[in-house]
């Protein structure tokens, strides 16, 4: 009797399996470690050119890991006051972030691309193991990292970069393919983020104007914070590292809650609460002298474009009358969420006592950036398509196409 073929799994699957998740570990390490690397680079080159460093190899090195750290929303320790007690360092330079973030979103992209989504999770694990050596090594010296809050910050920043790079890496899938009601909510994502690029653009015109005013200040102060060339090119390269910070604290101004530039001490359209002596630093210059200004409340021009941004998509998509009004609410939503993101990220503390906030308060942010569209988007876009409505029902005419969707891009494949 012959004995009947039984079926083998194809030669080289579990080899391939295991090839894959050594690529994917292999992406997340190497995302990891060209961003510290970048930074390292930066940091020693700035310590070799210095006439005096005030550390030796060891503290540039733990100077350039917290700086890697703090890009991801790590706080930093300064050991070694006046005062005697540590003062902690918590504004992320919000450029210095892109780099990591980029890195590890190509990264993930390419793993997906090249095998299943179940790769993230590998690439996620090879970013954290380079992050977890990093932050033991970090958490000494004069300039230390609080081990805590990159134990908290650094898995969440790495864990929603990687969930993009997830997405893009799958070709961008559209939402309608999971939920019925996915459409709407890709409308309302985009109008969201439309919002909240307004608000960041506007708030980098309304801080450039700020900074360009009080250019001669600025520039005394960067005169003063260090006279080598080393120091200088440092204090240059930290301000662009902050630029954004200062679009961010910008926009808040415009919104209305306003920031604080100290604890307890706000600075808004309404007025400038007194303040201490702010820190010598170029960009902290721009901020207006205590009192009332009138050409603040110029700044509110910048949430109102942004409602306007808002309901002009929100109208473009056609929707009937009620799925418009969803649509500019969710919207509006993710304006607040993702600009209280934002906002959270680029404040923090510079010291102790007057120095603990600075900044923009999140939940402020997160109120204001939903109220602005939503009083404005919401009843604007839902006139409109009411009356477009009513008049293609009166004069019998047909609807008007719906604003075309995002096409769907291939995944990328660097190389």
């Amino acid at each position: 009797m012959t004995e009947q073929a039984q079926p083998y799994p194809p030669a080289g699957t579990g080899r391939e399996l295991a090839a894959a998740r050594a690529s994917a570990v292999s992406a997340g390490v190497a995302a990891a470690g060209l961003a510290l690397a970048a930074l390292t680079a930066v940091v020693l080159l700035l310590w070799v050119v210095s006439p005096s460093p005030d550390s030796g190899l060891a503290g540039a090195l733990h100077l350039a890991g917290g700086l890697w750290l703090l890009a991801q929303g790590a706080d930093l320790v300064r050991e070694g006051t006046l005062s005697g007690a540590p003062a902690p360092i918590g504004v992320t330079p919000l450029l210095l972030t892109v780099l990591p973030a980029w890195l590890l979103h190509r990264g993930t992209a390419s793993a997906v691309a090249n095998s299943t989504s179940r790769s993230a999770g590998w690439v996620l694990g090879g970013y954290l193991g380079v992050a977890l050596p990093v932050t033991l090594y970090a958490a000494s010296g004069p300039l230390r990292v609080d081990a805590l809050s990159a134990a908290v910050y650094v898995p969440l920043f790495a864990a929603a970069v990687t969930a993009a790079g997830t997405w893009a890496g799958s070709g961008r899938p559209r939402l309608e393919r999971y939920v019925p009601w996915g459409a709407d909510a890709a409308v309302a994502l985009r109008a969201g983020g439309i919002g909240t690029a307004v608000l960041v653009g506007g708030g980098a015109l309304v801080g450039g104007a700020a900074l360009a005013w009080h250019a001669g200040a600025a520039g005394r102060t960067y005169g003063q914070l260090s006279g080598p060339l080393a120091g200088q090119v440092a204090v240059a390269l930290l301000c662009v590292m902050l630029a954004p910070n200062l679009a961010v604290w910008a926009a808040a101004y415009g919104l209305g809650p306003g920031f604080l530039v100290g604890a307890g001490r706000t600075v808004a359209p309404g007025g400038v609460a007194p303040h201490p002596l702010l820190p010598r630093f170029p960009l902290l210059a721009a901020v207006p002298a205590p009192g009332s200004h009138a050409l603040g409340w110029a700044a509110l021009a910048v949430p109102a474009l942004a409602g306007g941004a808002v309901a002009v998509c929100c109208v473009r998509a056609a929707l009937t009358v009620r799925r418009t009004a969803v649509v500019a609410a969710g919207a509006s939503a993710v304006c607040g969420l993702s600009f209280s993101v934002l906002a959270a990220f680029s404040g923090g503390a510079m010291g102790r006592g007057s120095l603990a906030a600075f900044g923009p308060t999140w939940w402020l942010m997160a109120a204001a950036a939903t109220l602005w569209p939503l009083g404005l988007a919401l009843p604007t876009a839902t006139l409109i398509s009411w009356t477009r409505t009513r008049s293609s029902r009166v004069l019998n005419l047909p609807p008007l196409p719906p604003y075309p969707p995002m096409p769907a891009h291939p995944p990328r494949i660097p190389g």
